[in-house]
């Protein structure tokens, strides 16, 4: 019997199907934008940023301003300025958008997806930081073009008012910039507390608290201590990062959006520390 030689194809090596950052990133990528929470969402958010500056600009009465009283922290300078008023929304949009950081995190541990998605990256941490590398970016740009969507709209009907502005004067680029890049990070920051406390309801609460509701608590402090922490909170920080003008009792836009970056390196941080050590 004559002997047969056997072709074999080469098997595939385990390079292959080695687990990559580039590849977790695509990935996340690919179950972000399959997912309709994600469109719908990102598209209020921009709406919100948009219509709401454009109907502050349109509404914009200076005698009710001269009676609203001085802005404080926390907000973007009152009236005082076209570029608060074209960021009217960011208010509302920066409740969107953290909302939905922190779907794409704890949405998973709530269907149990993230079984499947720490089975396949074992390593755990390239999950959480390609979740906040896909988010941040595209709040970013979409929220910065919504910014200029608002301030472009709004201009028209500010025309011979004093506060009107134009996109060339100084700041405006980079106030709209700032809230496109604060609002960003409102993303990541919701990733973070996603992973962190992995209950959708919970890290939504926490999000309202920590932005919305921690600012009003803590007038109940004693003035000087309220006058001292006051620019350091979450959503003072970040609302001093995209403000035209800085207030007296404000940080200067550096430092708030340093602050607020460390707000969110802290709750990445402890995101972190709780995906490695504890089970899923």
């Amino acid at each position: 019997m004559p002997a047969t030689t056997l072709s074999m194809a080469p098997l595939p090596t385990t390079s292959a199907y080695k687990v990559t950052g580039p590849r977790v990133l695509r990935a996340e990528w690919a179950k972000f934008w399959s997912l309709r929470s994600s469109w719908i969402t990102l598209g209020v958010a921009v709406v919100l940023l948009i219509v709401f500056g454009a109907i502050a600009a349109a509404t914009y009465s200076p005698d009710a301003v001269a009676t609203s009283g001085p802005p404080g922290p926390g907000n973007t300078g009152g009236a005082g300025d076209a570029v608060s008023l074209a960021l009217t929304g960011v208010s509302f949009a920066q409740l969107a958008i953290g909302v939905l950081g922190v779907l794409m995190s704890a949405g998973e541990y709530s269907t149990g997806m993230i079984r499947s998605t720490l089975a396949a990256v074992p390593r755990r941490l390239p999950v959480l930081w390609s979740k906040s590398l896909v988010i941040g970016p595209i709040a970013l740009v979409l929220t910065t073009l919504g910014a200029l969507a608002a301030f472009q709209l709004g201009t028209p009907g500010l025309d011979g008012e004093k506060i009107a502005l134009a996109l060339g004067d100084d700041g405006v680029l980079r106030s709209l910039a700032g809230a496109g890049v604060y609002l960003g990070l409102v993303a990541v920051f919701g990733v973070a507390l996603g992973v962190l406390i992995r209950s959708s309801a919970g890290a939504i609460a926490a999000l309202v608290g920590t932005l919305l509701i921690l600012p009003g608590l803590a007038s109940l402090l004693p003035d000087s201590m309220y006058d001292t922490l006051s620019p350091y909170f979450p959503s003072n920080a970040g609302s001093a990062a995209y403000a035209l003008h800085q207030s007296a009792d404000a940080l200067s836009p550096g430092a708030g959006l340093a602050v607020f970056a460390g707000w969110v390196a802290l709750a990445l941080a402890g995101a972190a520390v709780r995906l490695v050590r504890t089970d899923a």
